[in-house]
């Protein structure tokens, strides 16, 4: 028994489906860079914690290093929107 199927594909579907490929590679190094780099400062924040030193520096060198990290997933879900909308490369437009 031989079965001729035939599936006929909606251009449209097509091109979203090459844009999201598209969209999804341009988002790999945002999100691989972030993933770093809060890691570091979560290490970092770790690592202060579990110095013996002043409770005052360790909030001091604690907190900031917690502040970088949440401004870097700030920008990461900025970056996501901006490459999801369209506007990739703002700087060509000048």
């Amino acid at each position: 028994m031989c079965y001729n199927i035939t599936v006929t594909v909606d251009d449209a579907f097509v091109r979203r489906m090459f844009m999201n490929q598209t969209h999804r590679n341009k988002m790999i190094a945002p999100v691989v860079i972030t993933v770093i780099l809060v890691l570091y400062y979560v290490g970092f924040f770790a690592v202060c914690a579990w110095m013996p030193m002043p409770f005052i520096l360790k909030l001091l060198f604690g907190l900031i290093p917690l502040l970088l990290a949440g401004v870097c997933i700030f920008v990461l879900i900025e970056r996501i929107h901006e490459i999801r909308s369209g506007e990739e490369d703002d700087l060509s437009k000048y």
